[in-house]
């Protein structure tokens, strides 16, 4: 099952048109790259799809073996690019190289340590990633076979490699995809980037060893430079306060149902009103204590992978699910399931009768 995708950015749409509308002259014309290309990437890529090579490697692998290649594309855009360093080789003398070696072996790690997924695809694929794409890149994406990064202007964005939970979530698009494929607009398409924006924290909490009190709910905390003011893209725990900057704008993300933004741009919204199922996670895992990753993540990676959920999901669909996997999963700890429901109602959600 796969939905409609037209883009799989870390960067929505309406930050690059905010950059155009008040930067300089050189972060205006930055960003309008940046922004055809978003532009241009449409289609379905549907489930993350193997190369030749990958495939290979995911035939003759061992269950949850991780394999991972990084390229640098030398600020053109055919990828992947010159092969630079390869499973098992030692550092190279390029930061973004071994960022993104080690975000990507990060990832695969926590979900195959913590919910026993094999890679991406749950069938061993193969990891990819391409550096130093385009020459100011001033994003990070998944195409359905690889992640591909930019490297920012180093005014407004740093390198995109420097963000763990920027790169989980990428890379939680190719989960998304083989699981649920949730349609890529409106309130499927908010929670396909909240999926994203859930386990991309959680694998930063699962690597920094942080509980649910402790971390700081930020998605691409790394990102901004400080001449930014702001602190990050998104904040699960108050959507609309990762930002507020005379060049980027205000972030517009709604904390509630009582906010949502009806729109035909963006998808229909789905950067902004993803901060309504972000809430209530980071609600719920709060709530529940301890580490989020085992009781409110597994709840939701149950959910995800459910068989009932449909690709047009509505955020009722969602959270009717995630209560009926908590009581099955979570039987003899009732709280889980009440936390989660206590999350759904603070956030304007009702979960569908």
């Amino acid at each position: 099952m796969s939905g409609t995708t037209l883009y799989r950015g870390i960067i929505p749409p309406y930050i690059l048109k905010h950059l155009i509308a008040n930067g300089s002259e050189p972060q205006r014309a930055k960003a309008e790259v940046t922004l055809r290309h978003v532009n241009s990437l449409r289609g379905n890529p549907g489930p993350p799809k193997a190369s030749a090579q990958q495939a290979a490697v995911a035939k003759g692998g061992v269950k949850g073996q991780l394999t991972r290649s990084v390229y640098d594309a030398h600020h053109g855009t055919r990828l992947p690019g010159k092969k630079v360093r390869a499973e098992g080789q030692p550092a190279s003398a390029d930061p973004a190289v071994d960022e993104a070696y080690d975000a990507l072996g990060a990832t695969h790690d926590f979900f195959w340590k913590v919910y026993g997924r094999d890679s991406i695809d749950n069938h061993g694929l193969a990891l990819l990633g391409t550096v130093h794409y385009d020459k100011d890149y001033q994003n990070a994406f998944w195409n359905g076979e690889q992640m591909v990064f930019g490297d920012g202007d180093g005014e407004i964005f740093q390198r995109f490699t420097r963000s763990l939970d920027v790169v989980a979530h990428e890379l939680t698009h190719g989960v998304t995809e083989s699981e649920a494929g949730l349609v890529y607009a409106h309130q499927s398409g908010a929670l396909n980037e909240s999926m994203s924006d859930v386990f991309g924290v959680l694998t930063k909490q699962y690597v920094n060893k942080q509980t649910a009190e402790e971390a700081d709910w930020l998605v691409g905390a790394e990102l901004l430079t400080d001449q930014v003011k702001g602190v990050a893209l998104r904040s699960m725990k108050a959507p609309g306060t990762a930002y507020d900057d005379p060049v980027l704008g205000k972030d517009p993300q709604p904390a509630d149902m009582a906010h949502y933004i009806q729109t035909q741009d963006d998808n229909g919204g789905v950067h902004l009103n993803s901060g309504i199922p972000n809430r209530a996670f980071y609600l719920a895992a709060v709530a529940i204590g301890g580490n989020a990753w085992e009781r409110a993540g597994q709840v939701w990676y149950d959910t995800l992978c459910d068989k009932q959920l449909s690709n047009v999901a509505e955020f009722s669909d969602f959270a009717a699910l995630t209560l009926k996997n908590a009581k099955s999963r979570f039987s003899a700890e009732p709280h889980v399931a009440q936390a989660i429901e206590k999350a759904w109602k603070q956030v304007g959600v009702q979960p569908r009768k």
